[in-house]
């Protein structure tokens, strides 16, 4: 049966290796990332770098549907020329949220040129999962993405910003889980200082929206 479930992988990863158009690729990728093989990573994560975002959603979505384990040969293989596949590959991290991409998160929502990057990288901040860490450890790993999303939110790209507002309110939902709650009031200070000053009313209107949220459930 084992041997049997291999083939079958290893069909579904010629597939894709073999698909001559963009729909045929699209499909064979979705196949494949509905295996939810580990087998399946390391074409998976190739995809991520292809001209096709069809391809490239249905590649993140398996990647993320198969968790912890593709972390690791995500962050081995993430390409530093292809901006294109380094957002998608921080889809991935912020998806899954391990511990381990939360180096590689800061790095890339604060320095990186593409815009598409920081706004994954800065969105994913706020989905970092902290039960795996030390207790002595969350608080001060908490305090470490407050300080790199009070940086984010004054990026120049509007959607980074807006990204900033989503992971600050999800930082939020942490800071509580954890009884860490005295960052609660700068991140309310923070987000209503956006709600009044941003440029983009669409940042001011998301920036509101996640100040009702905390205060209705302080």
């Amino acid at each position: 049966m084992t041997q049997t479930l291999e083939t079958s992988v290893q069909q579904l990863i010629n597939a894709v290796n073999e698909a001559d158009s963009a729909v045929k690729l699209l499909q064979a990728v979705q196949k494949l990332a509905a295996a939810q093989s580990p087998e399946a990573i390391p074409t998976l994560i190739q995809v991520l770098g292809f001209n096709n975002p069809g391809a490239a959603v249905a590649a993140t979505e398996g990647l993320i549907n198969l968790g912890e384990i593709a972390i690791a040969p995500l962050m081995k293989n993430l390409d530093d020329y292809n901006y294109g596949a380094r957002a998608w590959a921080l889809r991935v991290f912020a998806g899954i949220g391990d511990i381990r991409a939360l180096d590689l998160l800061i790095s890339a929502a604060t320095t990186d040129f593409s815009l598409s990057v920081r706004r994954a990288a800065t969105k994913g901040l706020g989905n970092i999962q902290l039960s795996s860490l030390p207790p002595e450890d969350i608080a001060p790993t908490q305090e470490k993405i407050f300080r790199t999303l009070c940086l984010t939110i004054q990026d120049g790209e509007w959607v980074v910003r807006y990204a900033s507002i989503v992971a600050l309110e999800n930082l939020t939902q942490s800071l509580k889980a954890f009884n860490n709650n005295y960052l609660i009031p700068q991140i309310v200070e923070q987000l209503t200082l956006l709600s009044q000053k941003d440029d983009e009313i669409g940042v001011q209107t998301r920036a509101k929206l996640a100040l009702t949220k905390i205060k209705q459930e302080v």
